[in-house]
């Protein structure tokens, strides 16, 4: 099975523009992505996918691979299938979030192993959830799984619903996960899906993923209890070079 992993990275961001280029630490956010992909035992390939000539020319002064992409993409599924209509000779391929300057490559890998099963055909991570605030974050989606662990909805509320009891009570009577951005898919399945239009789920919940199971599609998921640090904002940033790299 050769895997290709991708990560797109576009400079515009409403809330934080041009944050692939920040330096965090004395490398920008997109090297540091790239630099820790490139720990992923399971990937044959790993390539940038951008859309901005600034992002395209820092990625290539320190000799890592990219590919400009159009500007139009609406989300990063559509820009990884961009990058794969135009290459062959890959099973699967990862879409690695271009904000997490630490992700783990086992998580990488971990997400992989659910193509083994010959079934899958997309793939997540999933965390457990342990916090309060994080059931309650709208901001952090939640998943319910069915007993093959395969995601049965994606919400931005607290879900499952635990009738009788008060929301403090719910992490202590049943497991709760919240969705890591990740995603896995099998090379034809990942142009199929990005020619399905928008659908009425996916924009009540502003969730791609709905998109997929809204037309019959399965999400094997995995279970990872690594805690990502994503960069959304500069407050984020603060917070990482806080985290990291300042006493």
């Amino acid at each position: 099975m050769k895997v290709i992993g991708i990560i797109p990275a576009r400079y515009e961001s409403t809330r934080f523009p041009g944050k692939p280029l920040v330096d965090i630490g004395g490398l920008s956010m997109i090297q540091r992505v790239y630099n820790q992909v490139k720990h992923a035992s399971s990937l044959s390939e790993v390539v940038v996918a951008t859309d901005d000539q600034r992002i395209f020319d820092h990625v290539k002064s320190f000799a890592g691979n990219v590919v400009m992409t159009s500007k139009d993409h609406q989300s990063g599924t559509d820009r990884c299938a961009e990058v794969i209509n135009s290459i062959s000779g890959f099973d699967v391929a990862i879409n690695i979030q271009g904000d997490e300057p630490f992700i783990d490559p086992q998580q990488i890998d971990l997400l992989v192993s659910c193509f083994e099963k010959p079934e899958t055909s997309i793939a997540t991570l999933v965390r457990p959830i342990t916090e309060l605030a994080d059931l309650e974050n709208v901001n952090k989606p939640k998943v319910v799984l069915n007993h093959n662990n395969e995601a049965l909805y994606f919400s931005r509320q607290p879900i499952p619903y635990f009738r009788g009891l008060n929301i403090s009570e719910w992490l202590s009577n049943a497991p709760y996960y919240n969705h890591i951005g990740i995603y896995g898919y099998k090379i034809d399945v990942l142009k199929e899906i990005a020619k399905l239009p928008i659908s009425k789920l996916e924009t009540t919940e502003s969730l791609e993923q709905l998109r997929w199971l809204d037309n019959g599609y399965k999400i094997q998921t995995a279970i990872s209890n690594h805690i990502n640090d994503a960069i959304d904002t500069p407050e984020d940033l603060e917070a990482i070079l806080k985290k990291y790299f300042r006493s």
